[in-house]
């Protein structure tokens, strides 16, 4: 967590996998989650030339407070990452009390992290086994959700619906249910996203 003068909190959220994995929407539906939540977000995204099979890339920031970092970070609390093609120069940029969420059901390279807390979950595997093999991005992110807190359930879930243009809302539905599975997997928290700040700062 970045801690700004004045006592703003920000976390700063990477999100990586190829083209076709729904990365940017899975970073919409953070972004559009956090509003709702009542926090300030910055979003930029980034992805090569081929629509799948090339990188994709996105940066999330969220604050309690107007933002003061720039969509582009250096260092970052949390990692999404859905496959390992461009994982390295995501990898580097984690701080060491971070989390990160890994799809272990396609991610072939090693995950070669000391520190943050890795939670490797088969979110393309839940996503097929729903029925709705486009949505391990939101497994995905449901699961780092419920495991930091970063935004609530219901939050995300509205933000499902939120985030589709008009000719794809008919998968809102299928992609709240992804979210729930997400959720599923954790559990409950590893990483309090938003603790209480007392007089002596964050705990």
């Amino acid at each position: 967590m970045t801690v700004r003068p004045g006592g703003t909190m920000e976390r700063e959220v990477l999100l990586t996998g190829i083209g076709g994995q729904g990365v940017q929407l899975a970073a919409r539906t953070l972004a559009e989650a956090a509003i709702t939540d009542g926090r300030e977000v910055m979003v930029f995204g980034s992805f090569g030339g081929s629509m799948r099979g090339g990188n994709t890339d996105a940066t999330v920031v969220l604050g309690d407070r107007a933002l003061l970092t720039p969509p582009t970070v250096v260092r970052a609390w949390s990692a999404l990452a859905m496959h390992h093609a461009y994982w390295p120069a995501t990898r580097d940029r984690i701080d060491v009390d971070g989390v990160v969420v890994i799809d272990a059901s396609v991610f072939g390279g090693l995950i070669g992290l000391d520190g943050p807390t890795v939670l490797a979950i088969e979110a393309s595997a839940v996503a097929t086994d729903l029925g709705n093999p486009q949505g391990a991005s939101m497994v995905a992110l449901g699961a780092l959700a419920g495991a930091t807190g970063l935004v609530t359930r219901d939050a995300l879930v509205a933000a499902a619906a939120q985030v589709l243009p008009p000719y794809r809302a008919q998968h809102a539905a299928a992609n709240a249910r992804a979210l729930a599975a997400g959720f599923e997997l954790v559990g409950s928290a590893v990483a309090e996203a938003w603790p209480t700040v007392s007089a002596g700062g964050p705990r």
